[in-house]
């Protein structure tokens, strides 16, 4: 008896160190040992088994374990509900994503990145619902909100010199930081950067934007400067803009402002020769006229970062200054901490439009803000795909209360969805998770939310349009975009085309963007043709079902062209469709207005939650497609 209880002791300390063994060299572990019990058929690497990956392939064991390992974890069985399941509707079949990465810009780095955030979000979800969230650590509920604004007197969290003020859920278009304070010190240079989250094993965390004010030049000038960059562990830092600028004719613009205004650097005689409306006299200072530059040391002054459509936006003192576009990976959503450091005085730092969840107890109209249930027997007249981002909290509920209240919605005629990427940020995540559950009308994507990878949402929306729900027509649309529901199902009863149809404002004859600075700049490489095939514009574009459901189809065979432009890669995909037989019906709608709305739209782009619901108001008040605002 004695040896047999000896016998058990060893073999299961045995099995105890070949867990600590798999643990300890992989990451995800225990979603390593959840497939190794549990068969999943849904797994996308099958062939991997229960079999450590290395071990099938010992030729760059590390980069195999990191992707496939990562893979393993985002489609692991998870411990959720069926009602939990709902938003993820779409998430196995998007289990290939990681094959057909090509063609789009750190497209697995994004599913990297989306494992652990995963990993982090359901631990979060399962203590949750068991409880130790709340009882253990009472706080931590109110300390994970996503709060409006921010606001810290006479400095921030002090560390080695650096002011900090944590972000907690990122900025989104619209957040402003506005900073106070005076240039101090022996040289007066400061620096203000907003920075994101360090991965796993990184150091230092990404530089969003480096924004360095050099009251006494540096190395290529004596003259003040303002130099902003951006920097990462796997780049280093960019390329610097200089204001003002050495190449001022290169001047670009940046929601439709200037990288840097042209009076920066001039004296004030020069600035009355350029606007010889202005009347002002010369101030001399010795024999030298002074060159306007908005900081001075020992003078205070105001200045706001905002957050616009294309970039970051800087005004001091009322003048817009410089205008700094996103660059690639580097979005404002990654936000998580403003630093200021170097020769200043810091009086005040005021953060607000921060990006910010509802509480669902304290909404009236709870249960009509929720997605009208989905029916297994009925086909749907239009299904409507919405790109959104994790912290975009108030378009979607600016869109809930508006046009998703047509009847054709309510009724489950037309059904809407947000397709939303992981976050970087587990509060963000959190909040993203809780608002799915709430209203069911989320659809979470297995991958970080690039714009680059924005592609993949289109191909999600067919796919859902096609295979969880039986849908005559896909469209897609954003967040920021208003769609007149009832005239888009009128306009589709017109035309009568049921079968290799592309609706919306189509563009016949575009080209290209070569200039490596342009958002949309794609090199010969990625397309050599001089003119893209026929496309229809972002905001809002309709197809039929059989061509969602050729998406959908050549993606699973995995012959379907990845192209970063999401509204050019779907005029790309029916191209293709058209050369191998499908008559192609191309019905251009002048109303769907890319840029702002006019009155008669049937969908307004670039409106925020205020002209949401006021565009809303007006519909109901019998006015139907009325603008507002300056918009007309």
């Amino acid at each position: 008896m004695k040896k047999s209880y000896g016998g058990i002791v060893a073999a299961s300390l045995f099995m105890l160190l070949v867990l600590r063994y798999g643990i300890l060299n992989y990451p995800t572990g225990d979603s390593f040992l959840t497939n190794a019990l549990y068969t999943n058929t849904s797994n996308p690497l099958e062939w991997l088994n229960t079999v450590p990956p290395a071990v099938q392939n010992p030729e760059n064991a590390s980069q195999v374990i990191s992707a496939e390992i990562v893979v393993f974890s985002l489609f692991a069985q998870r411990n959720v509900s069926n009602e939990e399941q709902q938003t993820m509707q779409t998430w196995n079949l998007l289990k290939h994503l990681i094959n057909q990465a090509q063609g789009l810009p750190h497209a697995v780095d994004a599913i990297k990145e989306a494992g652990g955030a995963w990993n982090s979000l359901m631990t979060s979800v399962e203590e949750q619902r068991l409880g130790y969230t709340n009882e253990s650590s009472p706080g931590k509920a109110k300390e994970k909100q996503c709060p409006y604004f921010l606001n810290k007197m006479n400095g921030t969290g002090i560390d080695n010199n650096v002011h900090k003020l944590r972000v907690p859920c990122g900025l989104t278009q619209g957040s402003s930081i506005t900073v106070i304070g005076v240039p101090n010190g022996l040289v007066g240079n400061f620096r203000i950067e907003l920075t994101g989250e360090p991965l796993p094993g990184e150091p230092d965390p990404p530089v969003i934007l480096h924004y360095n004010v050099r009251l006494n030049g540096d190395k290529l000038t004596e003259d003040p400067v303002i130099v902003q960059n951006t920097w990462t562990v796997a780049h280093d830092w960019g390329e610097e803009e200089r204001c003002p600028s050495p190449t001022p004719e290169k001047n670009n613009k940046v929601d439709e402002l200037d990288q840097c205004n042209k009076i920066v650097g001039k004296t004030e005689e020069q600035r009355i020769r350029s606007n010889v409306s202005r009347q002002s006299s010369t101030v001399q200072d010795g024999s030298k006229s002074r060159r306007y530059f908005p900081f001075k040391q020992g003078y205070p002054f105001v200045a706001t970062l905002r957050v616009g459509s294309e970039g970051i936006q800087m005004t001091v003192d009322g003048k817009h200054l410089t205008s700094f576009a996103f660059r690639e990976t580097l979005e404002p959503w990654l936000v998580s901490e403003l630093r200021i450091s170097g020769d200043l005085k810091l009086i005040s730092v005021l953060a607000s439009g921060l990006p910010s969840s509802e509480d669902s107890e304290h909404i009236i109209n709870l249960e009509e803000l929720k997605s009208a249930p989905l029916s297994p027997h009925r086909r749907l007249d239009l299904f409507i795909g919405v790109f959104s981002t994790a912290n975009n909290f108030k378009r979607r509920m600016a869109v809930r209360r508006t046009w998703m209240q047509y009847a054709a919605v309510r009724s489950g005629a037309v059904s809407v969805r947000f397709f939303v990427g992981l976050h970087k940020n587990q509060i963000v995540n959190e909040e993203l998770w809780n608002e799915a559950q709430t209203y069911g009308d989320i659809q979470l994507m297995p991958f970080v939310d690039y714009y680059g990878l924005i592609t993949w949402k289109t191909l999600a929306i067919c796919i859902f349009g096609t295979e969880v729900v039986s849908a005559k027509f896909v469209m897609k649309t954003d967040d920021d975009a208003f769609v007149r529901v009832d005239e888009v199902l009128a306009s589709l009863n017109r035309i009568k085309v049921t079968r290799g149809l592309l609706y919306g404002l189509i563009n016949s004859d575009s080209r290209p963007h070569r200039n490596p600075d342009s958002k949309w700049y794609i090199s010969p490489e990625e397309w050599p043709e001089q003119t893209y095939p026929p496309w229809a514009h972002g905001p809002g574009y309709v197809v039929s079902n059989d061509i969602a459901k050729a998406v959908s189809a050549r993606y699973r065979k995995g012959s379907l062209k990845m192209f970063k432009l999401e509204d050019v890669a779907m005029g790309i995909w029916i191209a293709d469709m058209k050369k191998e037989g499908l008559n192609v019906q191309y019905v251009k709608e002048e109303k769907v207005y890319n840029e702002g709305c006019k009155d008669g739209y049937v969908v307004a782009h670039y409106q925020g939650p205020r002209e949401m619901l006021c565009l809303w108001q007006k519909i109901q008040e019998g006015q139907v497609a009325k603008c507002c605002g300056g918009d007309r």
